[in-house]
């Protein structure tokens, strides 16, 4: 792989510009919903940080810098609310069959830690007998591959955004020696978009018009305590999930400051973030020898980490397709041009 020049996205412009990771996903296009598997080729040193007031997640105690495990065998988003914390035992199996796990004498036992999105209210059919996560999940994880999706795939399928449909976004960044990417499921109850405006809140971030060519928002915001962009809000109905990812060599809780930074990404492309509806959860995966950084190297791979979740965001928006009563953003561009 080209190393690719400082300050520029790299080949794929996706999480998958980071050496050593694969991105698989799956969807029930009956149900309105999906799941996306994060698959490292060794296993990597993982964090999480958690914002939002609602979250729903699985073994992420574990990603703590004062827990025993420092590294994980995959990370799973997955949609369907608690249904879909399932999902990460279908990961789970797969690397199991694959005798992918964490040593515990002659066992291994896979380290998954997952994070669900509500999309149970979207208009897809969820009179499942069997929730189908699980098996989502086998499906994702054979399937995984360098091509990331975006837009109505994966764990971003049933998402919205606000007022309009959601989806599934990736982006990434040469950041000196090292490549950060971010992989981001958006269904947040806040809105992406400059009030009464097509204008993307991370719109200076663009890079190579992934967003179509964004321009500045034309007018100051005429009401700095309007909802009227957001989402219905229903306590636990939203939240927006983001893993961002680094070949540099992160001890854990260097990975941790990386996924407490790269929060920052989420407040800068949506508005509000972070709230009693949503469940914000940002993991980082480090796939480097664990050995540790500088502080300054570690300060500019969280600035770009930022970045990269800001554009993801907005990407997985752009290019998410109207699906039930929940519009497209080209589609209203269209209409507005």
């Amino acid at each position: 792989m080209s190393l690719g020049r400082d300050g520029t996205p790299g080949p794929r412009n996706a999480i998958t510009d980071v050496p050593g990771l694969r991105v698989g996903q799956t969807e029930d296009r009956a149900a309105w919903t999906g799941v996306t598997v994060i698959l490292p080729d060794a296993p990597a040193v993982a964090a999480c940080d958690i914002r939002g007031g609602g979250p729903g997640t699985r073994e992420t105690d574990l990603l703590a810098p004062s827990a025993m495990v420092e590294r994980v065998h995959a990370l799973c988003l997955s949609g369907g609310s608690a249904f879909g914390l399932e999902a990460a035992s279908g990961v789970m199996e797969h690397l199991a069959a694959h005798g992918i796990g964490f040593a515990v004498g002659t066992a291994r036992v896979p380290i998954v830690p997952a994070a669900i999105l509500f999309d149970l209210l979207n208009g897809g059919n969820k009179a499942w007998a069997t929730p189908p996560y699980r098996a989502l999940a086998r499906a994702a994880c054979e399937q995984a591959s360098l091509d990331v999706a975006q837009g109505n795939a994966g764990a971003g399928y049933g998402a919205k955004a606000g007022r309009l449909k959601g989806g599934l976004g990736t982006a990434s960044l040469r950041v000196g020696e090292d490549w950060v990417g971010a992989l981001v499921a958006a269904n947040p109850v806040g809105s992406v978009l400059h009030p009464g405006t097509l204008s993307f809140w991370a719109w200076p971030f663009e890079q190579l018009a992934e967003l179509g060519g964004q321009v500045p928002p034309p007018h100051v915001i005429p009401n700095l305590t309007a909802w009227t962009d957001t989402a219905l809000p229903h306590l636990g109905a939203n939240t927006t999930l983001a893993v961002v990812a680094t070949d540099a060599p992160l001890t854990k809780a260097d990975a941790q400051r990386l996924a407490i930074m790269a929060q920052d990404g989420l407040a800068r492309a949506i508005r509000p973030v972070h709230t009693p509806f949503d469940g914000d959860s940002v993991f980082a995966l480090a796939t480097g020898d664990g050995s540790g950084v500088d502080p300054y190297r570690l300060a500019r791979l969280g600035q770009a980490a930022a970045d990269c979740v800001a554009r993801a965001v907005a990407r997985g928006v752009y290019e998410a397709e109207t699906l039930g009563e929940f519009p497209g953003y080209r589609t209203l561009r269209q209409e507005n041009a």
